[in-house]
């Protein structure tokens, strides 16, 4: 079998004598050439004073490679040549060595000039390797001395274009610049003339040289090494896009829309300027990478798959390799023509400004910066995904639309697409489509958010941008958190994340970075930040605003920012120590765990405050309904009823499957069962013939105890499933939760 990739090298001679003959070519993708003038003696150093300059990546081409990429002669080649070779990585080396070795008569890049190259034999040979190496520009001067070898050997000039020139050349140059030493240092000498003695020495030592110099030349020339990877001809254009996107080159990562705009190009459609016309639109999140997510939004939704192999079958006509689920092959072409690939495009443009405006809205994902954005990486697959749901018919689409809510603050507080996310971004945009229609194929990743978000090391949060750290941030916009002095909410454009506890009290007072925990930051208009509260400790500036406005109003615009009375309480100690600072991060930490469980996992956000107060309600109900049945029942799950019992145990495997750090033990039990009972179910249980007798003192009767369930049933179906909660409805749910309250003793 072939190998598809050859690892081989070639001398430095041959290189340049391939790089004459053209057989090395640019594909369009590729930047221009744009190494400045330095870069290209450095390059030079390197080489003659044998060090590694990295391996090249070559693809081996045939005539319709070289036509698809619509390829192009190294910068300076003025003919087509023989090409051979693709360039995938190495242009900008490849491109210098051929404009040190065989200078073309053309300027370099944003230069008016030619530049030449030279070594200075002397300095060279004297180790002076700083200022061996140059370059200079074709003035009418140097011109003279190009043309001149006895000038050049008068003033030790070797220019390296000897070396392209090729045939006897360099051994011509070489032997001139001995015979010319040896001629001056031949010269008769007469009487006492130090400085001409001086002068003979000086230049048999130039003659020594010379034959020094050209050994190191022939060897330099004939035995460097400079390694490259051969890829195989027939390696398919989308194998290459996953290999060539991975390469780094002096730091600039290859982008996959540069390649894919250079296979559209023969197809007669300008990508980069539609990407222009869209660039204007999806400015509001900051990346270098907007262009390949419009391409990676097209790819999830038309294949699901969003790698650079898979961008690649985005062209119009390109047949995709289909295997079936029965193992039948067969090709598929995804775009059969031009403009379905421009509506594609226009409909991911859509998605993606869709997408950025929801996470901006401070009441929806509360992103009202793109530095607030927790991953930039996530926006094709949550527009994608987002796109997707508004074709679902209409009655499904809110749950829908709650199911990514739920996924996508997971995704955050999990870290998920802190790593490789092509991949992450298919199977997430597959597990999402098949939640959306079947409520049992929850993604593991929910359920891992709710056990694991208790565990979050909050106070280790310190470094602004990270997802953790902006999530929490997004939260704080969320929940409306207002300005300390005005009782506004923080507009994008004047918002500061400031310091609760000032920065330069921390830097005196504790031992790590604790002060710049996201725990002790919040959003504040910038007038607030910097002039009012400046460095000043809260014992200072909180209780000037509690003198002016009230404790009252004060606290409750604190508990916005998820202060609670408990955490102001610490603030406000004086003296505030260290230790008073932990126990403030502490509080806080708490109080933004239970915010993270309320408006995330409990799904609180989208409700209206009223109904998230009686939705909290409704679940205390819940708990202590539960608490008192395994109160009375004890732990024997033998004394539940056998039909619920078989129904919750579905549900705990389910849950099991998908997080088995969740101990199996505790949900043998009955205390782990009744956490899986709805309300309907601990209704049920309550009131059933054999358990009864345990609960009617409390109870009175079944009949008024279903008329209670019944009212609050009806309320909290009406906050969980989205359903206006009239008037009705929602006085006889409070007054439900009321009569719970008092017969179990408040």
């Amino acid at each position: 079998m072939r190998d598809a990739q050859k690892p081989d090298h070639a001398s430095l001679n041959t290189l340049i004598n391939r790089l004459k003959e053209g057989r090395y070519v640019i594909p369009d993708f590729q930047r221009e050439f744009e190494w400045r003038p330095w870069d290209i003696r450095d390059l030079m150093r390197s080489i003659f004073l044998d060090y590694y300059i990295g391996s090249l990546l070559l693809w081996k081409g045939k005539k319709e490679n070289f036509e698809a990429l619509s390829c192009e002669s190294i910068y300076g080649h003025k003919n087509s040549g023989s090409p051979e070779y693709i360039v995938l990585d190495g242009q900008q080396r490849l491109t210098a060595i051929f404009y040190a070795f065989l200078a073309p008569d053309v300027p370099l890049p944003n230069r008016s000039s030619r530049a030449f190259y030279f070594i200075k034999v002397d300095k060279f040979m004297a180790e002076e390797y700083d200022v061996a190496f140059g370059y200079d520009w074709h003035t009418k001067q140097w011109n003279d001395i190009l043309n001149n070898r006895d000038e050049q050997y008068a003033t030790h000039l070797f220019p390296l274009s000897i070396i392209g020139a090729g045939g006897w050349e360099l051994a011509n140059w070489v032997q001139g610049y001995e015979l010319f030493w040896k001629t001056k240092a031949s010269e008769v000498v007469s009487g006492d003339d130090t400085e001409l003695i001086k002068d003979v020495k000086t230049s048999a030592a130039n003659a020594a040289n010379a034959k020094t110099f050209g050994e190191h030349l022939k060897e330099i020339t004939e035995q460097y090494q400079i390694s490259y990877i051969e890829l195989d001809k027939d390696i398919s254009v989308d194998k290459v896009c996953d290999i060539f996107t991975q390469i780094n080159s002096k730091g600039i990562r290859l982008d996959a829309f540069d390649l894919i705009n250079a296979l559209l190009k023969p197809k007669g459609l300008q990508l980069k300027h539609m990407w222009r016309e869209a660039a204007n639109r999806l400015d509001a999140v900051e990346t270098e990478k907007m262009n390949v997510y419009i391409l990676q939004v097209m790819s999830i939704l038309r294949q699901g798959y969003c790698s650079p192999k898979y961008l690649y079958f985005l062209l119009p006509g390109q047949e995709k390799p289909i295997r079936d689920p029965d193992g039948t092959r067969r090709k598929e072409v995804l775009i059969p023509d031009i403009a379905d690939f421009k509506s594609k495009w226009d409909a991911a443009v859509d998605a993606i400004e869709g997408a950025i405006k929801l996470l901006r809205h401070p009441q929806e994902y509360g992103v009202v910066s793109s530095s607030f954005l927790p991953y930039v990486s996530i926006l094709p697959v949550f527009s994608a995904i987002r796109a997707h749901s508004k074709t679902l018919p209409a009655a499904r689409q809110l749950d829908a639309r709650r199911k990514l809510r739920h996924w996508y603050w997971s995704s955050v507080f999990l870290n998920r697409y802190s790593g490789s996310v092509e991949s992450t971004s298919a199977r997430d945009f597959l597990d999402l489509k098949a939640w959306f229609d079947d409520d049992t194929a929850e993604p593991a990743l929910v359920a891992e958010f709710a056990s694991r978000f208790r565990n979050l090391e909050l106070r280790k949060e310190v470094k602004r941008g990270t997802s953790v750290y902006n999530g929490i941030f997004n939260l704080l916009v969320l929940q409306g958190a207002r300005d300390w002095v005005t009782g506004d909410v923080p507009q994008h454009g004047d918002l500061d994340d400031h310091h609760i506890v000032p920065d330069s009290w921390g830097k005196n007072h504790l031992k790590s970075n604790l002060i710049g925990s996201i725990l002790n930051r919040t959003p504040l208009i910038s007038d607030t930040n910097r002039n009012v509260i400046r460095d000043r400790l809260p014992n200072a500036y909180l209780p000037e605003l509690i003198k002016q406005n009230g404790e009252n109003t004060v606290r409750l615009i604190l508990e916005s920012h998820f202060i609670s009375p408990a955490a102001l309480d610490i603030l406000l100690r004086d003296p505030f120590t260290p230790d008073d600072y932990e126990a403030f991060i502490s509080e806080r930490q708490r109080t933004i765990q239970d915010a993270i469980e309320n408006l995330l996992i409990k799904e609180r956000l989208d409700l209206e405050p009223q109904l998230r107060e009686l939705d909290i309600l409704v679940e205390s109900v819940e708990l202590r309904l539960r608490d008192l049945i395994q109160k009375k029942l004890g732990d024997d799950p033998a004394q539940l009823l056998p039909h619920i019992v078989l129904k919750v145990n579905e549900r705990i495997s389910r849950a099991l499957k998908k997080n088995a750090a969740m101990g199996a033990e505790h949900f043998a039990t009955v205390s782990g069962m009744l956490e899986y009972f709805d309300l309907r179910e601990l209704q049920e249980t309550i009131g059933s013939k054999s358990l009864w007798p345990n609960f009617e003192a409390i109870f009175s009767t079944r009949e008024s105890l279903a008329i209670k369930f019944d009212q609050l049933a009806e309320l909290r179906n009406g906050i969980r499933h989205s359903r206006s909660v009239s008037p009705i409805v929602r006085m006889e749910g409070e007054a439900s939760i009321l009569w719970f309250n008092q017969v179990l003793g408040e």
